[in-house]
């Protein structure tokens, strides 16, 4: 596979980003040991892509769904067990996909809704992943997401030279990185939106249309129908979305 990486150039945001320092945390006149790395930082947003990411055949496949890994648990040396939902209605495609999946063994339907269907799998040998390195590095997990080209994830770092780590990381295994948007993280700066260009479209023409109206002027069918998207697409957008300024504005 063609190694279509992207380097990653956050000189805007370099100056306004705190290096991690051994500091302790202090609370009035009382100190720890406690290392922060609270304040500062970028919050990334990437999409994945490889023919051995975890699951990625399938997602290919089954292309109609959104999958979102819930929790992974090793239960054993070499045994990791994930669980996902899948959101859509073409469970039958995405059960053929995983049964030709290299990357998972033994999948397991454990629940079902109307919507969304959750799914154990065993990860195998052959699946590449990049959550333990992103923990190596300091960073955190905050989404994971399907897309019909990867994965789809957010990830916060302490700071720029450990963001460059990671795109270093996937460039040295051929994983195909594209940046979605950064933004600085800071106690000041956490507030403000961070909506990826598909997010404000989405929620722009939801709007016009009159989607949040009671009673609705358009349907998710027809947003899906509107963008050229899986309406599986457009219910797991407008949830994102609407966290997002949820945060914004509540926290």
């Amino acid at each position: 596979m063609a190694d279509r990486s992207v380097s990653i150039d956050i000189a805007d945001t370099e100056d306004a980003v705190e290096t991690e320092g051994t500091r302790t945390a202090e609370t009035g006149d009382d100190r720890t040991s406690v290392r922060s790395q609270a304040e500062g930082g970028i919050v990334a947003q990437l999409r994945l892509d490889h023919s051995d990411l975890f699951m990625r055949s399938t997602l290919r496949r089954a292309s109609t769904v959104t999958v979102e890994p819930e929790y992974w648990t090793t239960v054993e040396p070499g045994r990791t067990l994930v669980f996902v939902t899948v959101y859509g209605d073409e469970f039958d495609g995405f059960e053929t996909a995983l049964e030709s999946d290299s990357t998972v063994a033994d999948p397991v339907l454990v629940d079902r809704y109307p919507d969304r269907r959750v799914y154990r799998v065993t990860r195998t040998d052959r699946a590449i992943t990049f959550t333990a390195k992103t923990a190596d590095l300091g960073g955190r997990l905050l989404e994971l997401s399907s897309s019909r080209d990867g994965w789809l994830v957010q990830l916060r770092f302490p700071d720029r030279d450990r963001l460059v780590a990671f795109n270093e990381y996937c460039r040295d295994l051929d994983i195909s990185v594209t940046v979605d948007h950064l933004r600085v993280s800071d106690d000041e700066n956490d507030g403000v939106v961070a909506l990826t260009d598909k997010q404000q479209e989405l929620l722009t023409v939801a709007h016009d249309e009159g989607y949040f109206d009671v009673p609705r002027g358009i349907t998710q069918n027809e947003l899906a129908d509107r963008l050229g998207v899986s309406k599986s697409a457009v219910s797991q957008r407008l949830r994102r979305a609407i966290g997002e300024l949820c945060d914004a504005t509540l926290s």
